[in-house]
C-alpha cells in the first residue's frame, strides 16, 4: 500500500509539471522561428532568449515535443498486456455467457467472479496479480449495455456504451467451430482525431503484437461516432486460392463517453480528461473521433 501511495505521488507529480514544461517549449517554438525568419524576436522572450538558446540546443526530434502523463500511462509498459475480464454485481445468466466470450476477444485474459468484492479490493487484488488492464462488463434488465476498461495502475479508465449485443452462438454454428485465439490483427477505421487517437491507443494496448500469419481479424469500424465491433477469421479452403473471412462474434455497438485520469475504483478524486456532452451545441453537430473533428 505505501508503494502505491509513493508511485501515485510520483505520477501526480509528474502529472503538475506538464504546463511548467509546456510553456518552456512554446518559448523555444515562438524563438525559432522569429530567428528562422529573421524577425524580431518578441517583446516577452527578449529576457529569456539566452536561456532558451542553450536550452534548445540540446532539443531533438524526440525531445523537444514535452511528455504528458498520456506518454507515461503506456510508456513504462513493456510484454504482453494481462487482462482481468469481469462484471457488475449479481450478473445474469445473459451477461455471464457475454463475458464468457468476451474473454476470448483478449488473448490470455483471465475471467473473474465478481462475487460481492468491492471495487477498490478488484483494483487492488488486479495490481497484486499484475494485471495491467481491468474490463468491466455491465447490464440493463440482462442486455449488456456498458464496458469500463480501466489501465493498471493509475488509469486511464474509459467508460463505453453497448447496444446490439449479438453473441457467437447467435450468429451461427459456423462462427463457433472456428474460434481462435491467437494474437489479432487490429483495423481501426476513421479515428484520426485526437480524441479518436486516445480511445484508440486505450483499445490497441489490449491486446498484444501479433505474429504476421495470423489469421484472426478485429475491427473497429467508426461511423457517426459509433464504433462497430467485429470479429473474423480468415478460412482457406481447399481448392480456393483467396480465403474468405468468416465472422466469429460476438459483435456489438460501442460508443464512449468518458475518460478519467485515474482507476475503477476513484469516482471523485480523478480527473476527467474528455466527457461526452449529448446535448451541448446541438445546432452545430460535429464528429468526435473521425479527422473531421479537427
Amino acid at each position: 500500500m505505501k508503494r502505491n501511495i509513493r508511485l501515485r505521488r510520483e505520477y501526480l507529480y509528474k502529472k503538475s509539471l506538464e504546463s511548467k514544461n509546456e510553456v518552456e517549449a512554446n518559448k523555444k517554438q515562438r524563438l525559432e522561428r522569429a530567428i528562422s525568419s529573421q524577425s524580431q524576436i518578441p517583446d516577452d522572450l527578449k529576457g529569456e532568449e539566452a536561456k532558451l538558446r542553450a536550452s534548445a540546443q540540446w532539443d531533438d526530434a524526440a525531445t523537444a515535443k514535452p511528455k504528458t502523463h498520456v506518454d507515461d500511462e503506456y510508456g513504462s509498459w513493456k510484454g504482453r498486456p494481462r487482462v482481468c475480464v469481469t462484471t457488475s454485481r449479481d450478473p445474469s445468466s445473459k451477461l455471464k455467457e457475454f463475458v464468457k466470450e468476451l474473454r476470448l476477444i483478449f488473448p490470455e485474459s483471465k475471467r473473474m467472479n465478481r462475487g460481492q468484492t468491492t471495487l477498490s479490493d478488484l483494483v487492488e487484488a488486479c495490481r497484486k496479480a499484475d494485471f495491467t488492464d481491468i474490463v468491466m462488463c455491465t447490464e440493463h434488465r440482462g442486455e449488456p449495455d456498458g464496458l469500463i476498461i480501466s489501465h493498471l495502475p493509475f488509469g486511464p479508465t474509459m467508460r463505453i456504451s453497448l447496444s446490439d449485443c449479438v453473441t457467437r452462438h447467435d450468429i451461427g454454428k459456423e462462427a463457433a467451430e472456428n474460434a481462435s485465439e491467437a494474437f489479432p490483427h487490429l483495423i481501426f477505421h476513421d479515428m484520426e482525431s485526437r480524441l479518436g487517437q486516445r480511445v484508440r491507443d486505450i483499445l490497441a494496448h489490449l491486446f498484444p503484437v501479433p505474429k504476421p500469419d495470423s489469421k484472426r481479424l478485429v475491427t473497429f469500424f467508426n461511423r457517426d461516432d459509433v464504433i462497430s465491433f467485429r470479429h473474423h477469421v480468415a478460412k482457406k479452403d481447399r481448392g480456393v486460392s483467396k480465403p474468405e473471412l468468416v465472422e466469429v462474434g460476438p459483435r456489438f455497438e460501442m460508443r464512449p463517453y468518458e475518460i478519467r485520469l485515474g482507476t475503477l475504483d476513484q469516482k471523485e478524486g480523478a480527473e476527467v480528461e474528455w466527457a461526452l456532452r449529448s446535448y451541448t451545441n446541438s445546432a452545430k453537430k460535429k464528429k468526435l473521433f473521425s479527422k473531421e473533428a479537427e
